[in-house]
């Protein structure tokens, strides 16, 4: 089999080998990683494609972050980025929250991903907005 001399060949670089032990450092040791007995927000998510799941809660002072866990089961790429994802919650009001997009979760996983990868890279957040939708809405229903 011939070798890939191509330097910028995904897999071959050093950064990628960086952000490749940070997935697995996130993966092996995930941040966060745990269930909120008390929560505002919460939402579970599965990727029938690959079987990722994934259970967020948000407990929150007014709008702002103040505590944020997740459980579940999946890849490497589906639960770092839940990791990772929960590290940057913290603080943030629910209209940052609500600003995050799908681009800066696949920054922060930080390697190229195929289209299957890509629903597991990006299910904490649907998980994440699904779930604030969810509590908007009922709110909206209760002030009426």
């Amino acid at each position: 089999m011939k070798e890939n001399l191509d330097p910028n060949w995904i897999g071959n670089s050093e950064e990628d080998e960086i952000y490749k032990e940070n997935i697995l450092d996130h993966f092996k040791n995930p941040r966060n990683f745990k269930p909120l007995k008390d929560y505002d927000i919460y939402h579970k998510e599965f990727n029938p494609v690959c079987g990722d799941q994934i259970e967020l809660f948000v407990k929150l002072n007014g709008t702002k972050v103040i505590d944020v866990g997740f459980i579940g089961k999946g890849c490497a790429i589906s639960m770092a980025s839940a990791s990772m994802l929960t590290e940057k919650l913290k603080d943030l009001s629910l209209n940052q929250i609500k600003n995050i997009k799908k681009e800066e979760v696949l920054e922060m996983i930080g390697i190229p991903l195929g289209i299957v990868r890509m629903k597991c890279g990006l299910l904490s957040l649907k998980t994440l907005i699904n779930g604030i939708k969810i509590v908007e809405e009922k709110n909206e229903q209760v002030s009426y």
